[in-house]
């Protein structure tokens, strides 16, 4: 009975009606509690409704029942990205990796997520952070009607809280619709419900500045000098020892003059006498293996790394010496990799160096490694001959409706050919099948790119978009393909069908359901976020509530029509 239902929800999933395929698997989970699978699906399923706080929850306890199932970090990754956790995301992917190294979706996830997180870090926090953080909040939710009764609730004020401190979480409680009216109270926009008309109370935020008092510190008395320490007597031995030690010193910095001058012979010698006068100091030795890299005596070089690593344990040196040599010997083993696996001890020598410490420079050549070794896997690995026979597998599959099976298939060609747009086409319609539509909208988009007058691209991509609820997306993306072959019929029916979507909003046609829903994911987007926390759009829209004549005015400039007719598709405003 639970394979049934299981059946039944990957049926719901691969149409698109995830609410149901949510309530097949729950009922599968009723009878199989203990199935990672039934949890794995039900998590894809709640974030392809953007649902991802249920989406984590079945993600944890997928790989709470499986730790070692790769696709339950996977989902645990995308719930993550969902709410804005990226370092947890990133996180969840590696330690997917860990147990299957080999996974393209984990990859493609780990590398988007690494990719947020870079976007992140200068601009640091959400657009809507300023406006949890002023003076004036719990003023404004105490004097609204609306807002006033959620002050007494526990659970709402430690919501607040957590918005207060990470603005980035709001993305987790836009579902809430007390959030979504906390967001019309502080923005001054009366959120429409569903079957009421979008009213606009839009004004300045009134902000009181508090000054601040610096109390004056009490001046500090002078210290007392302390005495000078009485002189150690040194020994003929202590002395000697200190003398060889300035003496390598000296011998170090001729190197280094010689080093500079490319003079690498004489670098070398000098070198060589300091490790004579000096062996507790491995420095001299990774500058002897940097001259030997420079000259190309890439084995020399090696052989020095190995010796200062070793000397530098029996020292403890600093860590850090330690990771300069290993990151010589790796950068040298690079130089002479000659095929793919060749990179692999490069690769591993480099990672070894970043665990000692974790340098910049350090880090840059592993990741080149990296790229490097996967090009060459990709040459080695070329032949479109073999290509055609993967895809042509996979078409046979697909017509099946077998479509993992087709997307192993089609996975296959592109390594064998990754410059062929009709593969991405068709791994793309699998990932759309499955309701993979992260997936999907990735190998759409690949497809475009590589040939942009490819139709089958667009409508693919407009497929994803539309199953993602992403009308405005999808009804772009249909015309940019319509620019190429206007008499395309796929792409005629997708604007068609977008336009009905769009429209919907516009007559205030919605369920409260669908309002609910499109409205907060409306909330998630950026450009939506500026609109509403732009000062002058913000007058724009009081204009439109209380001076009829300023908005007519509004109306002949486009770029502001483009931004109020955004808002209305959103189902934030309705216009009569």
């Amino acid at each position: 009975m639970a394979d049934e239902a299981k059946a039944k929800g990957n049926a719901a999933f691969s149409a698109g009606r995830f609410e149901e395929a949510i309530q097949h698997f729950s009922d599968a989970i009723s009878l199989a509690p203990t199935n990672h699978v039934l949890y794995s699906n039900r998590s894809a399923a709640y974030a392809s409704l953007h649902r991802y706080s249920e989406a984590l929850t079945d993600a944890q306890k997928t790989v709470e029942l499986k730790p070692d199932w790769a696709k339950g970090y996977s989902r645990l990754g995308a719930a993550h990205v969902g709410l804005g956790n990226v370092e947890a995301a990133v996180s969840a992917y590696e330690k997917g990796l860990e147990y299957d190294p080999a996974n393209e979706g984990l990859k493609s996830g780990l590398s988007d997520a690494k990719a947020a997180a870079a976007r992140a870090k200068p601009s640091g926090a959400s657009p809507f952070g300023q406006i949890f953080s002023g003076p004036d909040v719990w003023s404004k939710l105490a004097a609204d009607p609306t807002t006033r009764g959620y002050l007494q609730q526990p659970d709402f004020m430690k919501m607040m809280r957590e918005v207060q401190k990470n603005p980035n979480m709001i993305n987790m409680y836009l579902q809430d619709q007390r959030m979504m009216n906390v967001l019309g109270v502080l923005l001054n926009v009366k959120m429409r419900a569903g079957g009421d008309d979008m009213e606009r109370e839009m004004g300045a935020p009134e902000a009181e500045a508090e000054s601040t008092k610096r109390s004056a510190e009490p001046e500090k008395k002078a210290p007392e000098p302390e005495p000078e320490p009485e002189p150690m007597e040194v020994t003929d031995e202590e002395k000697a020892a200190k003398e060889k030690k300035a003496e390598a010193q000296k011998e170090k910095e001729k190197g280094n003059a010689a080093y500079k001058k490319k003079d690498f012979e004489t670098a070398i010698a000098h070198y060589t006498k300091a490790m004579e006068l000096d062996d507790e100091d491995i420095s001299y030795i990774t500058n002897r293996a940097a001259v030997y890299l420079e000259m190309g005596k890439y084995d020399e070089c090696i052989k020095d790394c190995d010796k200062a690593v070793e000397r530098g344990r029996e020292l403890r040196s600093d860590f850090k010496m330690i990771a300069r040599a290993l990151t010589r010997k790796g950068t040298a083993l690079v130089k002479l990799a000659k095929t793919s696996k060749d990179f692999d001890i490069a690769i591993e020598t480099f990672q070894k160096a970043l665990t000692e410490h974790r340098n910049p420079d350090t880090l840059k050549k592993l990741n080149d490694a990296e790229r490097a070794k996967k090009e060459l896997e990709q040459q080695e690995y070329f032949d479109p001959k073999i290509a055609d026979e993967e895809r042509e597998k996979g078409n046979e599959f697909f017509k099946q409706m077998k479509y993992p099976e087709a997307i192993k298939h089609y996975t296959e060609a592109l390594k064998r050919n990754p410059k062929d747009p009709k593969v991405y086409s068709n791994r793309a319609a699998c990932y759309t099948k499955l309701g993979a539509l992260p997936e999907g909208l990735k190998d759409a988009e690949k497809c475009i790119e590589l040939d942009p007058t490819f139709t089958k691209g667009y409508t693919r991509k407009g497929a994803v978009q539309f199953f993602m609820k992403e009308y405005e997306k999808a009804l772009q993306t249909y015309q940019e393909g319509l620019k190429h072959d206007p008499n395309n019929q796929e792409l005629q029916d997708g604007v068609r069908r977008c336009v009905e979507q769009i429209n919907k909003a516009s007559r205030g046609d919605l369920t409260p359901e669908e309002l609910q829903e499109r409205q907060a994911k409306a909330m998630q987007d950026p450009e939506i976020q500026g609109i509403l926390t732009d000062p002058i759009m913000r007058q724009v829209l009081v204009d439109f509530q209380e001076n009829p004549s300023a908005a007519q005015k509004h109306l002949k400039n486009p770029q502001v029509m483009h931004k109020i007719q955004k808002l209305v598709n959103a189902g934030i405003v309705q216009m009569k």
